[in-house]
């Protein structure tokens, strides 16, 4: 089920490719924006096939292609640490070109597949990880509304809204409108209402059905990434947006996985990626929270370009998913610095954009997950 935007995203992609051709491509690259820091990048899932718990959400890229990125990463920019981006806040240099590879949510396939591959090329990373999926004890809700629309329809996924919201007619058209319209309006008791009456409805026994899809690490798994040199982070506890949280519920979404993952992993959590990437879901309650408990780096996913200004509580990454050097480029150099020019020239401007232009140059963002 491929978006829209999805399928702009890619045109685009294709369209400034060439761009890779012409002499001396990064010089190229600095006239469509500002100058370009630390390159942060993101994968969710590295899969050769999509299941019915991911066909549609835009997060899978093949292991031939995320090798191809690898390998290009590799050889035209200089992987990086978390712990080299955090001293570069304080004064030391980040090498030429500099690129920092994360990983979204807690799918079995960065352990089995991406992390040797990372090894293999020496690029070190960081996980961000949802602790309640650990060892398939449940699905995450993501996966379970994909499911749900891959195998039953939206019809079932209209009727659990309408229980949560009091009757009315259908509130979603699409996989897409559940992540952008429902789900960000939801609070989290809400939230957990609705899957609930999802899985009554769907007549889904949720541990046999996680143990069965199997998606997810094991707690042996996480505590066999630092020989990966793979650092974990934070991505809340249940992968909820985090606008939905009061102040109160911070503890269980956010301090509960911090401690769940630590005590796992025997190490120390000190990022936190905030779940699918929007600076609308950072508000400056969760800054002071995640400041108060002594992290030192939080991490969107808006798909714009990281200044030398960019502070290390707002680094951006950008979702990378070309088969090809050339696209590539396009979605590390190209796209990300088109963004922050387009996010500058309507921040100042006195007038509002037209939203069906945006999204006719397919410019709006990556998000996580749903693209």
């Amino acid at each position: 089920m491929s978006t829209p935007g999805h399928k702009g995203r890619a045109t685009l992609t294709l369209a400034t490719s060439s761009l890779w051709h012409l002499p001396y491509p990064f010089n190229v690259a600095r006239l469509f924006g500002p100058r370009y820091s630390l390159r942060c990048i993101l994968f969710h899932n590295v899969a050769d096939t999509e299941s019915s718990f991911t066909r549609g959400l835009g997060g899978t890229i093949s292991r031939k292609s995320f090798e191809g990125v690898l390998r290009f990463l590799a050889e035209h920019y200089t992987p990086v640490s978390l712990q080299q981006v955090l001293s570069s806040f304080e004064g030391q240099m980040l090498p030429p070109r500099p690129v920092l590879v994360t990983f979204d949510d807690a799918y079995v396939s960065i352990r089995e597949v991406a992390a040797p591959l990372c090894r293999q090329f020496g690029v070190p990373a960081l996980f961000f990880i949802n602790a309640a999926c650990l060892d398939n004890r449940q699905l995450a809700l993501d996966n379970l509304i994909c499911y749900v629309v891959n195998v039953f329809g939206l019809d079932m996924i209209n009727a659990a809204i309408r229980s949560v919201r009091g009757g009315g007619s259908a509130e979603v058209r699409s996989l897409k409108e559940v992540f952008a319209r429902f789900l960000p309006r939801t609070s989290l008791s809400d939230r957990a209402t609705f899957q609930s009456v999802l899985l009554q409805l769907s007549r889904i026994d949720q541990s046999s059905l996680a143990l069965e899809a199997g998606l997810y690490l094991s707690s042996q798994h996480l505590r066999e990434f630092a020989s990966f040199n793979f650092e974990i982070g934070n991505h809340t506890y249940t992968h909820v947006i985090c606008r939905s949280l009061m102040r109160e519920e911070f503890a269980k979404e956010i301090d509960q996985n911090r401690m769940v993952l630590e005590a796992i992993s025997g190490r120390k959590v000190r990022s936190f990626s905030v779940p699918y990437g929007s600076a609308a879901d950072f508000s400056s309650e969760l800054l002071v929270h995640l400041q108060q408990s002594g992290y030192e780096a939080a991490f969107l996913a808006e798909g714009q370009s990281n200044s030398l200004r960019t502070d290390c509580w707002h680094l951006n990454r950008v979702s990378v998913g070309a088969g090809s050097d050339a696209g590539v480029f396009s979605e590390i150099e190209i796209l990300p610095r088109l963004r922050t020019f387009r996010r500058k020239l309507f921040t100042h401007s006195p007038w509002e954009p037209d939203i069906s232009l945006l999204k006719c140059l397919h410019l709006e963002g990556e998000g996580d997950n749903v693209q």
